[in-house]
């Protein structure tokens, strides 16, 4: 038996033939995502949503060519964008995805931004209620944006995620949405698991028409295409996704480090606090912090170390090998770094300081960047649990799968047992394990993680 998966990321949208025999992930494809429109202002980003669906018709056409007989589909997404529609799915709306941050404009009334103004008409309970979410990139600050100007359209509208007006596109289906997407949206109630129809309400978005919540597993549309009928079941959160993809499990602390890095633990009921909470599978819940300075902090050093380079025309080949090297080097280092150069969880002022000539290499001053985000991530994973209720590392992303001296340095600080994820592709894995649930083979998605994680366990294939 197999399944087609589809990630819409954030620069790729990814697709793989799913071995539901085999439990493994094949004939892994991607092609770019649409372009950003141009000519808009500053601080808008917007894509064309026919563009995207364009772009996921192709993608399952070239993988039945390798699927000839593929019993269904599943998605998962970037989170956090917002595609008006009809409830047949008709756009009223480009995507607005996370990179728009046009909450931060000034409100004409005088007292602050868009952003600012919306929070001071939700109450602390009600933002721990939202998750915590409510940052400049969350579909309901730019509904709050739209409403405010006026740019809401007249008539009866639905705000959905991108995932879902794609499935209602190709399979001409009502748009709805699951648990993990209806949470990106920030209107999400996480006490009721029902929209926050006070927070809508008082914010001027009760005219829209909210899109039904569906559990995962239900089929949301069925495409047909190459004369065959694929149901496609409800999306999910790429997050929570690719942690189902890490096998995450009890006691075990996420640290997802790539381009951003997130820092996450399991509950098993709803626990509010001083971090974001998003609903996870199994009527379990993840809370979590994101927007730790991870690689994208990293890469203004590396640029740093490579201007002079790439100004005589030298393209190094591949940098990081020779900085891993040489980070390896250095023991120890009282160079300090502080890898927020931009808005993060860590703050917003980062520096390099404590400089001697002595330490002056990139060794050290990759060594030091290292320890910063050892420190941002212990002091992160206290946030989540002062008890420290975790007994291992679970390490996934891009950039923790090829810097083992990172693993290193964090693992020291932490001084608990660490795992690598199975495979750098931990979203279509996760897709896998929902795939085989959606399929009627595992009961539940903590049965497809055993599943999975017992035969990778024994074999390196994926």
């Amino acid at each position: 038996m197999s399944f087609i998966a589809i990630d819409l990321g954030t620069t790729f949208i990814k697709g793989a033939v799913l071995d539901l025999d085999g439990l493994r992930l094949h004939n892994i494809q991607r092609l770019p995502f649409p372009d950003a429109l141009s000519n808009l202002p500053p601080l808008f980003y917007e894509v064309d949503p026919g563009a995207v669906v364009a772009v996921v018709r192709q993608l399952i056409t070239d993988l039945l060519s390798h699927a000839p007989a593929p019993e269904g589909i599943v998605f998962c997404t970037q989170m956090h964008g917002l595609v008006l529609c009809t409830d047949q799915g008709e756009p009223r709306s480009n995507l607005i995805t996370w990179q728009d941050q046009r909450a931060l404009l000034p409100h004409p009334a005088g007292d602050g931004s868009y952003l600012e103004r919306l929070l001071g008409q939700i109450s602390p309970a009600e933002c721990r209620q939202l998750g915590n979410e409510l940052q400049p990139s969350r579909p309901l600050c730019f509904l709050y944006w739209l409403a405010e100007t006026g740019q809401l359209p007249p008539t009866s509208v639905m705000p959905v995620g991108l995932p879902d007006f794609v499935i209602a596109n190709l399979c001409n289906a009502q748009p709805s949405m699951e648990l993990t997407g209806a949470a990106a949206h920030s209107a999400l109630n996480l006490e009721t698991l029902d929209w926050h129809h006070a927070v809508i309400a008082r914010l001027g978005l009760a005219q829209l028409q909210w899109p039904t919540i569906r559990p995962f597993g239900d089929v949301v549309g069925t495409l047909t295409i190459a004369g065959k009928r694929l149901p496609c079941y409800t999306p999910v959160g790429d997050h929570q996704c690719a942690l189902v993809g890490s096998f995450l499990g009890a006691g075990e602390l996420s640290l997802n480090i790539s381009t951003g890095s997130q820092v996450s633990l399991l509950t098993e009921q709803l626990t509010l606090g001083d971090y974001q909470t998003r609903p996870f599978f199994d009527n379990r819940f993840l809370n979590t912090v994101t927007g730790v300075p991870a690689g994208r902090a990293l890469n203004h050093l590396v640029n740093l170390l490579t201007e002079v380079a790439h100004a005589q025309g030298v393209t190094l080949a591949d940098p990081w090998s020779y900085l891993a090297e040489a980070t390896a080097q250095v023991e120890e280092t009282d160079l300090a770094v502080n890898l927020a150069f931009f808005d993060s969880a860590s703050g917003r002022q980062g520096g390099i300081s404590n400089i001697r000539e002595a330490n002056l290499t990139a060794g050290h001053l990759f060594r030091a960047a290292f320890q910063n985000m050892a420190d941002n991530y212990r002091a992160s994973a206290l946030r989540l649990s002062p008890q420290q209720a975790w007994r291992r590392l679970v390490f996934s992303g891009g950039l923790a799968q090829k810097m083992a001296v990172l693993r290193t340095i964090i693992q020291r600080q932490f001084s608990v047992e660490e795992r690598l994820c199975a495979t750098t592709e931990d979203a279509l894995l996760g897709l896998l394990a929902l795939a085989l649930v959606a399929s009627g083979r595992m009961s539940s998605v903590q049965a497809a993680i055993t599943e999975l994680a017992q035969h990778y366990s024994t074999t390196d294939s994926a």
